[in-house]
Order: structure tokens, then sequence, then C-alpha cells
């Protein structure tokens, strides 16, 4: 449920205008010109908000939903209530987050926390630094010399830049983040405590001791990217690491040096990613998943929760397990096992020795 303490609506809009930014198509009863003031579920929304139903699991809520509006696939739109203006399409949840955002647009990416323009006092910003206008930076932050930040980029209350790293605009920075050794395009969001560009894993292990390896290579996020609170990304060891255009990455991620990751890949929750490996355009973690090192993963494979993968995956194919198999040999050889272990014991006793 939308809340005005956290996140007020600059403006109502009507489903009329959300059927013109979204495409989806004006149906059934209500008024396609009301006022819609907030966002809700659609079992709990109340006159004046907008929801969404795509999920057939939700679908039992769609006849006595009190929503002014609700985005809704073909197939559910005739079970809409009578009150409730239907905006059709083929895809309710991205157009509902094109509404959302058109609705609350300060929820897309991290806000300055106590400064809305400029520089605020308590900062320490190194004469060399180069912001250019718009930037926004909250107090507590420290900006490093030699370092470039692009107009409509925000830099949140105790964030850390360092020295020579170069950031593009309408950027945000969460809170506490730290980005070293780094060259961030635009529209880049890093959540709270991400830490971008520290030393990479690297050790010539021997009995002697492990001699530390010089990680002298950068991390480089292109447009769009976006970072999850307390993810972190090493700097390459002697070539970069790389996140492409797009990819977004959720909280609690570990990424290598030497890493390469395609466009628009989706990296899930506290995913492990080895040293040199590469991920290829369009790639799937889900939660938990750990990638062994120098390692490839080919374009639009997807990877089931928890897997561990320790060999090359071809491009479009779906892994899963441990180590990581294609998923149909994976659970035909669980669903296997499982026959296997309900079999009574041949071997055992019955009735006394």
């Amino acid at each position: 449920m939308s809340s005005v303490q956290f996140f007020s609506s600059p403006a109502p809009v009507t489903p009329r205008q959300l059927s013109e930014a979204t495409g989806a198509k004006l149906a059934g009863g209500g008024d396609p010109d009301s006022a819609l003031t907030g966002i809700a579920p659609l079992e709990s929304a109340e006159t004046g908000a907008l929801a969404f139903l795509d999920n057939p699991s939700y679908a039992r809520f769609a006849a006595e939903t009190r929503a002014s509006a609700c985005l809704i696939s073909p197939r559910f739109a005739d079970s809409l209530a009578a009150g409730c203006v239907a905006l059709v399409t083929p895809e309710p949840y991205r157009a509902f987050a094109k509404a959302a955002a058109l609705m609350f647009p300060a929820a897309q990416r991290p806000q300055p926390i106590f400064n809305s323009r400029g520089v605020a006092p308590g900062c320490f910003v190194h004469p060399d630094a180069k912001l250019e206008s718009g930037v926004v930076v909250d107090p507590g932050v420290v900006i490093g010399a030699g370092a470039e930040i692009g107009r409509g980029t925000i830099i949140a209350a105790n964030a850390v830049i360092g020295p020579g790293v170069r950031i593009g605009r309408d950027c945000a920075i969460g809170p506490s983040a730290t980005i070293v050794h780094s060259l961030i395009g635009n529209r880049v969001i890093i959540h709270a405590g991400a830490r971008i560009g520290q030393d990479g894993f690297g050790f010539a292990m021997g009995p002697q001791g492990h001699l530390k390896v010089p990680q002298i290579g950068r991390v480089i996020l292109q447009d769009d990217v976006d970072i999850g609170a307390n993810t972190t990304i090493d700097r390459g060891a002697n070539r970069d690491t790389i996140i492409g255009e797009g990819t977004k990455i959720d909280n609690l991620v570990q990424i290598g040096h030497n890493v390469q990751i395609g466009r628009h890949c989706v990296i899930v929750g506290q995913v492990g990613i080895s040293g040199s490996t590469v991920l290829q355009d369009y790639v799937v973690l889900a939660g938990q998943v750990g990638v062994a090192g120098h390692l490839k993963i080919g374009m639009a494979a997807q990877v089931g929760a928890k897997s561990g993968v320790m060999t090359d995956i071809p491009a479009g194919q779906k892994f899963f397990g441990i180590p990581a198999k294609p998923a149909k040999q994976h659970f035909r050889e669980v669903a296997t096992l499982g026959k296997l272990a309900s079999r009574p014991d041949k071997g055992q006793k019955s009735g006394q020795d």
C-alpha cells in the first residue's frame, strides 16, 4: 500500500491518463476520469486506488475489489468488479511499473536524506573534484581528488567516492556506499552499503605464505545498471570487472575480480560469482547460486536457486542442482532417487532372530 508518510504522489492521475501512458485499453465499468491517488493490493484496495492482476492466485479477489482501476490481463478482465475501471494489457506487471513510476517518481531511486539541492554542509569534497550543476550531496559524503560526477546525480549521506572515480548523469548513490577505482555510466543506481572497486581476492598461494597479488584493474558499470544494498563488486586484477548495461543485481551479491557480466542480466540475492567468469547477455542467476571461476555462462541461460555451477553452461540452457546440470536431467535424477529411497529394503529381516 502506498504511504503518504514516505512517498507522496505529486498529483492525482486518471485511468484514462494511465491508459495513454501504458498502452492499456480501457474497458469495463467505473469512471475513466476518476482520480487515482494511491496504489494498493487488489484485495485491500479502497476507492481511489490503482491495483493490478496478473497472477491467477489473486483472481478470486477481482469480483470484490474496491479499487477504482486495475491493470489486468485479458483473461481476467470480465471478472473485475463492476465499479472498477479495467485497464486491459497483456503485461499487467510491466504496465504497473510504468504507472507506479508516473504516480510516485521519487520511489524510483534513492533520494537524498538531508539535502534537496547542491552540496550540503559537512561534506568533504576535494578541490580537484568536478561536480556538474544539479549534483546533490548529503552531509558526511567524502569525494576524492579528480573524481567527476555528472548532472542530476544524488550522493546520499556518508557515501565515499574515491579519487579519480567517474560517475555519469542522473545516478543515485545510496547512504554509506563506497566507490573506488570505478567508472560508472548514466542512470546507475547503487543502493545503501554497496562496495564497488575494492581489491579482488588475489593471492599467490604457497607453503611460505600467501603472497598478495596487486589488483590493478577497474570496475566498469555501464548505463542503467542497478546494484543492490550491501553488494560487493571487486575490481579487476589485470583487466576490468565489467557489468553490462541494464543489468540488475540484487542485495548481498559478491562479484569477484575480472568477472564480465553482459547486458540485461538478472542476478538475485546472495549469489556469488568467482573471478574471471563470463556471463553473456540476458543470463539469470536465481538466489544463492554459486559460480566457480573462469567459466562461461552462455546468452539467456538460467540457473535455478541454490545451484552450484562448476562447468560452462551453453546459451539458452536451464541448469539446476549441485553440481548444476540441465534442469530436466536434475529433476529426473531426483525423482529416480526418491523412488529408490521409498522401496522397502529387501535385505531387511522380518520377525525375531
